[in-house]
């Protein structure tokens, strides 16, 4: 899943994604409003970490043009800042949560889960369809009950899958969440297609029902109109 970090603190900011990137969460950066601006404007992220005090403006500005542009983006305002005014504003304008500096990265790490959680999975640590059950926590994926092995990549694939059920998501979108904003410098994304082939190929084999479909000239859709979360 991706994470933005908007951080002017170059130490900061790669100490938070070093950190994260042991907990599987693949990181971009801006250290700007302009910048961060430019990045919502072209990618979805699973949760953003946003320093209010940047050099050219208030990340404030970014939290509004989310508003605006109608994104769930999760917001965790991060700041120096230990004021209960911009800790309102904040909120009152759309963002999840707030957290002070300085932070334990492990308590920034529980709050992005628990807001992805929130967002993405109703809130729940478990997600079954049918035969198929998903172990947000422990990372792991059983099908009747037997676990089956994914590769990260192929976890993430089917973690956004079901994030985002019923929706038709093209190839290029599959990528940005693969591998980020590299996606837009690669001369195809023929890499997703060996992604699903094999994510479903694994799902098949262990006796899973056919969920992902393929809309062809689109990308590919979760097919889930009974989902049960527990």
């Amino acid at each position: 899943m991706k994470i933005l970090i908007i951080e002017d603190e170059n130490e900061l900011a790669e100490s938070i994604a070093t950190y994260l990137s042991h907990e599987q969460y693949l990181c971009e950066f801006a250290s700007s409003c302009s910048e961060a601006l430019d990045k919502i404007q072209l990618y979805d992220y699973a949760c953003i970490l946003l320093d209010i005090g940047l050099p050219d403006g208030s990340g404030l500005t970014v939290l509004e043009k989310l508003k605006f542009q109608n994104k769930q983006d999760g917001v965790i305002i991060i700041s120096a800042k230990n004021s209960v005014d911009d800790k309102i504003k904040g909120l009152q304008i759309g963002a999840d949560d707030y957290l002070t500096k300085p932070f334990h990265l492990s308590e920034l790490t529980a709050r992005i889960y628990s807001i992805i959680r929130r967002k993405q999975f109703n809130n729940s640590n478990i997600i079954k369809q049918n035969e198929l059950e998903i172990d947000l926590l422990a990372k792991t994926v059983t099908v009747s009950k037997d676990q089956i092995l994914l590769t990260k990549k192929e976890f993430d694939l089917l973690m956004y899958f079901v994030g985002n059920k019923n929706r038709v998501i093209s190839k290029s979108t599959l990528a940005e969440n693969l591998s980020g904003d590299i996606a837009d410098m690669l001369d195809n994304h023929d890499f997703i297609y060996a992604h699903v082939k094999n994510l479903k190929k694994k799902l098949t084999e262990a006796g899973c029902g056919s969920y992902i479909k393929t809309v062809y000239g689109t990308g590919y859709k979760w097919e889930n109109n009974d989902q049960n979360i527990s």
